[in-house]
């Protein structure tokens, strides 16, 4: 490309806002979409056993029921950001927003499991939709001085939402006496934890108003002097604004739109590369993590933990996926992505295989014995740090990172939509695989995240340090 054909220089790179503040308001607005994300995922927690005794209901059809709402995340992932380039980012949010809301609503007043079902469905659609739409719009709006820290936001409002969900949750089993068929407000208690979520689902959709829209969107649609001014209200007056206009229409016009036939060849169907990025995400998903935030309460009290107890180890365990979720984010450009998954992978393997040895005991009373009992309960909590510290925070930044550029958007889909695949698979077989053998489930896991280990030596190329355009 000739120099005539470059965009100009605006110096946004290193430019500071003017009101950093504000800059950091407009990102935690639109994470409060992860923080949904994470609520949503964990608040079914607290009702599955109420479900499953409500309904007189088999764990296949049960784990259904749990599972059914990532049918919804795939859909909305896979469809969010043809919907946000045609009615905008914020849009995007408030219709994100009004379908947590229903969702909610209608998930605490089902009139059977069907539409049960049908609500998680829409809830899960919604997840999907904030799983994109969020980590987008916060790249966009953030100055690129602080876009890592800022993009950071999203999957800290995740951990957090999962660990407040948690709370909630033990805090309205305590109010119903324990028991999760407790009346509460009229209600059983898992229909209140339910309905809990319209609270920060109108929240998100208030703040969505309070936030501007992406000034790539804007100039996408002929809004030119709107997008500069929102350049000038998050990216400081330091900035030669009309530069900054023309280098994101430069930008946008150079970008090449991938398609799935992009990521076609190779020897078997998809180029290698796609390959390693569906391997991370399956990975991820095959260690069994979700099982820890879908139905960790309903494994302790498998192993004789009271209900109320359970659910305190359960936000304990969200406490420990906040701190590994920052212990990340402070080592992944220091150490490097490749050295922090191998740390994971091992950790996660004693966790686990720590699990397996202490659910292989019979139950004594319908407990576990005391020694086996701790080191089950201790171990759990040392696989969810070492996930939390490695794959849960590498693994996205892999997928940013590792394919070039022409395929990216295309590969990274087609990897997003392999995890939310690998995690329907491992939520829905829980229930089970658990009434089968718990201890041969987690061996299953412990089997899983030993196999990562030869997976990221042989296939990942660390991507520390290195220009997206350096990838593939």
């Amino acid at each position: 490309m000739t120099s005539t054909a470059q965009a100009p220089q605006s110096g946004a790179g290193t430019a500071h806002p003017d009101h950093l503040g504000h800059v950091i308001f407009i990102a935690a607005a639109a994470a409060m979409g992860g923080f949904l994300f994470g609520y949503d995922s964990s608040v079914i927690n607290g009702a599955v056993e109420a479900i499953r005794s409500r309904y007189d209901i088999g764990s296949a059809a049960l784990a259904q029921v749990i599972a059914v709402a990532l049918i919804g995340c795939a859909i909305g992932a896979a469809t969010a950001g043809r919907i946000a380039d045609r009615i905008g980012r914020i849009r995007c949010m408030q219709i994100a927003a009004v379908l947590f809301t229903v969702s909610a609503v209608g998930s605490a007043l089902p009139f059977a499991l069907w539409d049960l079902a049908f609500w998680r469905i829409v809830g899960g659609f919604a997840i999907g939709m904030a799983s994109v739409i969020g980590p987008a719009y916060i790249a966009e709006v953030a100055p690129p001085a602080y876009r890592g820290r800022l993009g950071s936001f999203q999957q800290a409002a995740i951990v957090v939402g999962i660990a407040v969900s948690q709370l909630v949750n033990w805090g309205l089993l305590n109010a119903a006496g324990g028991d999760q068929r407790g009346r509460l407000m009229g209600l059983e208690a898992w229909q209140v934890m339910l309905g809990v979520m319209v609270v920060p689902a109108a929240l998100y959709g208030l703040l969505s108003f309070a936030i501007p829209e992406s000034p790539r969107f804007l100039l996408s649609v002929g809004r030119r002097e709107r997008a500069r001014e929102i350049l000038a209200e998050v990216e400081g007056t330091g900035v030669d604004l009309d530069a900054r206009v023309a280098e994101i229409e430069h930008a946008m016009m150079s970008e090449h739109k991938s398609t799935f036939k992009d990521l076609l060849g190779g020897s078997f169907f998809f180029k290698p590369i796609v390959w390693v990025g569906i391997g991370l995400s399956v990975f991820q998903q095959f260690v069994g993590i979700n099982v820890a935030f879908y139905y960790s309460s309903t494994l302790w009290q498998s192993v004789g933990v009271d209900p109320t107890d359970s659910f305190l180890y359960s936000f304990t365990t969200s406490i420990i996926n906040i701190v590994g979720t920052v212990i990340a984010m402070i080592f992944v450009d220091r150490i490097g992505r490749k050295p922090l998954a191998l740390i994971g992978s091992v950790g996660m393997v004693v966790g686990l295989a720590l699990e397996a040895w202490a659910f292989s005991h019979h139950l004594v009373d319908g407990k576990l014995p005391a020694t086996q009992g701790w080191v089950a309960l201790i171990a759990a909590h040392v696989f969810v740090l070492f996930f939390a510290l490695s794959w849960g925070v590498v693994v996205w930044v892999f997928l940013g990172e590792m394919f070039p550029n022409r395929i990216r958007a295309a590969a990274l889909g087609v990897a997003a939509s392999a995890q939310w695949i690998a995690n329907w698979a491992i939520t829905a077989s829980f229930p089970s695989l658990a009434d089968w053998n718990l201890s041969a489930t987690y061996v299953i896991y412990t089997v899983f995240a030993a196999l990562s280990i030869p997976f990221v030596l042989r296939f990942v190329k660390e991507t520390k340090g290195k220009a997206l355009e350096e990838m593939g």
